[in-house]
């Protein structure tokens, strides 16, 4: 079999243990593509499985091909599967879809058991130009630590991140960055994570970005900047951080007035 497909067994194997709830109000596709979801995204079900027979699963499950087929149907129209007649159904890779909360790359990943891994590109001190110094509430030229880093899920780049950091917060050391979250260090260090002032946007990659992120020239990326203040109003940290959008989105809970 070719490198990179797999038949059913992954998922069959990834599926054992799970049982349907009858007695759920919820419906047993649901059921059904959540499980499978979550062995996607925990990488148990590894990106370019081939699922190439559904009657494995709804035979395995004990229900009826069409609830397994609305199962299915349910993953494909959040990408994380794609089907293609005469090939079968294959896992895509699926985007992290992260909550717009005050919270760390890497404790949303995790959390939600996608085995982050950090590769620290570079640790330095510079001269703050009139961008970052307004946004850290600082003078123009004032020394600050900036730390620029490549986060990736499973074993696949996802984010591109760029933080400013002021003296007040102390070193960082590239090896405590690769192990460990950045917000973790700090919380670790008594420093109070509060409130965050944050926009997101979206743009094409340039070359250099395209290729650290393992995406095509001019994929599209989503852009975040985020200014985080302690329990006592001052910024700890400016944030300026690219996203593989094939990869990643922002999750928003909204609620009514």
């Amino acid at each position: 079999m070719a490198a990179g497909t797999t038949d059913t067994s992954e998922l069959t194997v990834a599926l054992r243990g799970f049982r349907i709830d009858r007695s759920s109000p919820i419906p047993l596709y649901f059921q059904v593509s959540a499980a499978i979801e979550q062995a996607i995204e925990s990488g148990r079900v590894p990106n370019g499985s081939l699922f190439a027979n559904e009657m494995l699963v709804a035979e395995q499950l004990g229900l009826s091909r069409p609830t397994i087929r609305r199962a299915m149907q349910d993953l494909v129209d959040k990408g994380l599967i794609v089907r293609r007649r005469g090939i079968g159904t294959r896992v895509v890779q699926p985007k992290v879809r992260r909550p717009l909360e005050l919270t760390s790359l890497y404790d949303d990943l995790a959390g939600s058991g996608q085995e982050p891994t950090t590769k620290v590109l570079d640790v330095e001190h510079v001269s703050c130009d009139e961008e970052v110094a307004a946004q850290l509430g600082l003078e123009v030229g004032s020394d600050v630590q900036v730390v620029v880093r490549l986060r990736s899920a499973v074993g696949n780049p996802i984010a591109k991140l760029t933080n400013y950091l002021p003296q007040a917060v102390g070193e960082f050391e590239a090896g405590e960055l690769e192990e460990h979250g950045l917000y973790e260090l700090m919380r670790n260090r008594g420093i109070h994570l509060h409130a965050a002032s944050q926009t997101v946007g979206a743009r094409t990659a340039t070359a250099a970005e395209a290729k650290l992120l393992a995406e095509r020239r001019n994929a599209a990326l989503l852009t975040m900047q985020r200014t985080t203040y302690d329990d006592q109003g001052a910024v700890v940290e400016y944030g300026s951080h690219i996203y593989a959008a094939s990869r990643y989105s922002f999750e928003i809970s909204l609620l009514a007035p």
